[in-house]
């Protein structure tokens, strides 16, 4: 059988994560189908170092544009590939052999003002159609986005598969203290401080958490500060004038994209860790810092329930005070304190990359068989 996976997002947050992943764990598990990696030059090396049954296919057309529906299709004709998988919407409608799609939400449709006009929202809405109906397999990643997309696509049930993410290993381990104390110096971190990690866009709702943390410091926890990590912090102007509207750039900190690496200390560092989002397909953030043995608060929206279990407190996302007593209690409270850490080392053991790679691997085998 001859697996063809695109891989150019790897280096992104969410889906970069999962594409990662699912190659690095093919690579231990399967040393003889050959697989087809699409991948951006610089990304060979990667593909490379995997085992001699990888192979990358460089492929120069943009991420969701026209030229894809060629090149991809042409790339796949050319090396007689039996399955494609596509870890993201975007399915060729030439692809000449069967094929897998992994949709691990509906956020274009669900807030299409993220999109740049409306060219662009009917070409994602294009691309989630032809990719649910034409995939002769759709993995998702919860209950929660499975039900979206049966209810936007309107396809039957048993042609989806859950198949959920899971954490890196190394956040379940902890740094040493010389890595701890070298970061927490690095960024002039207090000895407290409520950590979000992931994009910055509206629906992750990083504006409410500010008003959050601006009653909690009402409340006399002064002493607390909030760490605020992605990649995209500088193009959401208005959550700095957030900020300094409640006088708070002294407690404040923005950084940008950090490491695994960095992000495994930094959830280690932080009291608490919160994700106030409004819309997730799965949340695999909030996993990594119950793995670091953090207590989490959590929107009581979307997947997140789901994902996390009795391992979080759940917070109405719409509130700003019930997040405040959210992480109030989680930063106050040592008995729930406790009993998070333990639930939470619980949880995240029901998440394993080897066991969700095997699944996917167990569809390959399914599709590609009927080839």
């Amino acid at each position: 059988m001859r697996v063809a996976i695109d891989i150019r997002k790897w280096h992104d947050y969410g889906i970069g994560t999962y594409v990662r992943n699912l190659v690095r764990e093919l690579a231990r598990l399967d040393d003889t189908t050959e697989y087809f990696l699409l991948c951006r030059k610089p990304d060979l090396k990667q593909v490379k170092s995997l085992g001699s049954n990888f192979t990358g296919l460089v492929q120069s057309s943009s991420n969701y544009s026209v030229a894809e529906q060629i090149s991809i299709p042409t790339s796949l004709w050319q090396k007689e590939a039996t399955l494609f998988h596509t870890p993201h919407y975007v399915l060729p409608l030439l692809t000449p052999c069967r094929s897998i799609v992994t949709i691990h939400d509906c956020i274009h449709l669900k807030f299409p003002q993220y999109l740049p006009n409306r060219i662009a929202y009917a070409y994602a809405w294009a691309n989630l159609w032809t990719a649910t109906h034409k995939a002769q397999k759709v993995i998702t990643v919860s209950e929660f986005s499975k039900k979206d997309i049966v209810r936007y696509f309107d396809i039957p049930e048993d042609k989806i598969t859950v198949i959920p993410n899971a954490i890196d290993e190394r956040f379940k381990i902890a740094p040493s203290e010389n890595e701890m104390v070298r970061l927490r110096d690095r960024y002039q971190l207090p000895k407290r401080f409520v950590m979000y990690a992931g994009n910055i866009k509206p629906h992750k709702n990083i504006e409410r958490l500010i008003d959050a943390f601006a009653l909690i410091h009402k409340r006399g926890l002064d002493d607390v500060g909030l760490l605020i990590s992605g990649s995209e912090v500088s193009k959401y102007s208005k959550l700095r004038r957030a900020v300094h509207r409640y006088g708070l750039h002294k407690h404040v900190r923005f950084l940008g994209y950090q490491t695994e690496s960095s992000l495994a200390v930094l959830y280690r560092l932080a009291s608490v860790f919160v994700i106030p989002s409004l819309y997730e397909g799965f949340g695999l953030s909030p996993l990594e810092a119950l793995a670091s043995e953090t207590p989490v608060v959590a929107s009581n929206v979307s997947s997140l329930p789901e994902v996390l279990g009795n391992a979080a407190i759940f917070v109405n996302p719409y509130e700003a005070d019930m997040i405040a007593d959210g992480i109030v209690t989680a930063l106050e409270d040592s008995d729930v304190i406790t009993d998070l850490k333990e639930k939470g080392r619980i949880r995240v053991n029901r998440f394993s990359w080897n066991q969700s790679v095997k699944k996917v691997k167990e569809i390959y085998q399914e599709v590609g068989a009927e080839h």
